[in-house]
């Protein structure tokens, strides 16, 4: 079914991309570099009582990245990062990516089975993680190096830096996301990917070293990408949040005061909890300026009572759609007072300026103002595709014939929306069986897969119902 042109341009961004000071030609390690040397007494992390400056961020990445390297990480390595959320966690991810490598974060809280297809799957040269969680690993991944215990020696090293390899097109990390045939799959994302995620969303934001940001989700969730790179690219200091006090939103709500937090990402349902402590506590002084949302759908109406204290102004309150498979992030919208009275639906904005949003009917048509279609994504965020799977990647990352640039992919997400009258993309779910609880995509079908391993299980049917 055709479309007009006016169609067409509300959900396919052609605004000029804005680039920040970033460069497209440079990579995550490299840049972090600039800013480590840039402000090396500045705090770039919180953790409880522990406090490290950019130069010791620096320092101790570098100790760790010329480690990596003797042990034969080089350009597009996989190295898996088998830890909690911790200072040593931060250094871990930035000394890979230093010695050239891409990381695998898998989160220390999986299930044993998902840890060991992982590894197995991604066979990385080398698995970082701290002596308190390797008996957590299979039994045979012998590639394990326990960070803290090589902490002296590798303290008798000599303080110097380490020159990267990385290339901004190298992968950068790969995360694992669930997946319909049963098994997880691995989706690859550069240092291009994030770095232009950055530039383009700038003028949106204008992060700067005077930000605080919270590192809230796991590691194996990418909106912590966003977080970690987004506040250390930019000189700000991350406040590192246990799971403990992720897990409880009184304690959580008190450390975003506590530590003068000025950029909170959230997913919906994590956000909710902290509305409701701040419906107690509503004598606390916040000093917060951006609130993130993403990882689920999000309705304007539940936040109501949030804006009857807060207004819209301060903090700002951002709805981004985002997808593993596109880098994080995909869309922006600011959230106003008066579209918590009015709108019902979860309406996710406009694309990223060098992102496009198809909406397309099952023959791969776009859809007309008012029809539901699945949503495509093209532009600068496609990733590589997914790890080991080139099937999967043909299936899911096509050609993308609405662009004029040879060679562009776009990503067929699995999601569905519409176009409102008002040239708002409207989100309305999945068009398969996958759900996301918490900002996690989770694949119905790889828990019937489980499920059925057991004996006696002849047929097996799992759905979500109710508030997840």
């Amino acid at each position: 079914m055709s479309v007009t042109s006016f169609d067409m341009r509300a959900v396919a961004s052609e605004q000029p991309v804005e680039r920040s000071s970033f460069g497209s030609e440079k990579t995550l390690c490299r840049l972090f570099d600039e800013v480590a040397m840039r402000y090396p007494q500045r705090t770039a992390i919180t953790f409880g009582k522990v406090q490290m400056t950019y130069s010791q961020l620096l320092s101790e990445a570098d100790r760790l990245a010329r480690h990596l390297s003797g042990c034969g990480v080089k350009n597009e390595s996989l190295v898996g990062v088998f830890m909690e959320r911790t200072p040593e966690a931060i250094i871990a991810l930035i000394a890979v990516t230093k010695a050239g490598g891409a990381y695998l974060p898998i989160d220390p809280l999986y299930p044993s089975e998902r840890v060991k297809f992982v590894l197995e799957d991604a066979n990385p040269i080398v698995v970082l993680t701290v002596a308190a969680l390797c008996d957590k690993l299979p039994l045979n991944c012998a590639n394990a190096i326990c960070i803290d215990c090589m902490a002296a020696e590798e303290s008798r090293a000599i303080d110097r830096g380490i020159h990267s390899e990385a290339n901004p097109n190298d992968l950068a990390y790969v995360i694992y996301t669930s997946g319909s045939t049963g098994q997880p799959k691995g989706v690859m994302v550069t240092h291009a990917n994030v770095v232009r995620l950055l530039s383009s969303t700038a003028k949106w934001f204008n992060f700067d070293e005077a930000d605080v940001w919270t590192l809230f989700h796991s590691l194996a969730f990418d909106f912590s990408v966003w977080e970690m790179w987004g506040c250390l690219l930019h000189g700000g200091r991350l406040v590192i949040v246990s799971f403990s006090v992720s897990r409880s939103p009184e304690e959580f709500y008190e450390l975003v005061i506590k530590e003068g937090v000025t950029v909170l990402n959230q997913t919906p349902s994590a956000f909710n909890q902290l509305m409701n402590v701040d419906k107690v506590r509503r004598a606390k002084q916040m000093v917060l300026r951006l609130v993130i949302f993403g990882g689920e759908a999000l309705s304007f109406r539940a936040l109501r009572s949030w804006f009857a204290v807060h207004g819209d102004k301060l903090p700002r309150l951002i709805n981004m759609y985002g997808i593993t498979e596109t880098t994080v992030h995909v869309t922006y919208r600011e959230i106003k007072v008066l579209d918590a009275e009015s709108e019902t639906g979860s309406l996710i904005g406009v694309p990223i300026p060098d992102m496009q949003l198809y909406l397309l009917d099952s023959d791969g048509n776009p859809v007309s103002v008012g029809e539901v279609g699945e949503i495509c994504v093209g532009g600068g965020g496609v990733a590589r595709g997914y790890l080991g799977r080139s099937e999967l990647t043909a299936e899911r990352f096509v050609p993308n014939s609405f662009s004029k640039d040879r060679g562009a992919r776009m990503y067929k997400s699995g999601d569905l929306a519409r176009l409102t009258k008002n040239g708002e993309i409207e989100y309305l779910g999945r068009k398969d069986l996958q759900v996301k609880i918490h900002g996690f995509r989770i694949e119905l079908r790889e828990i019937e897969c489980a499920i059925a391993e057991f004996g006696g299980v002849k047929e097996v049917r799992v759905v979500a119902q109710g508030d997840m």
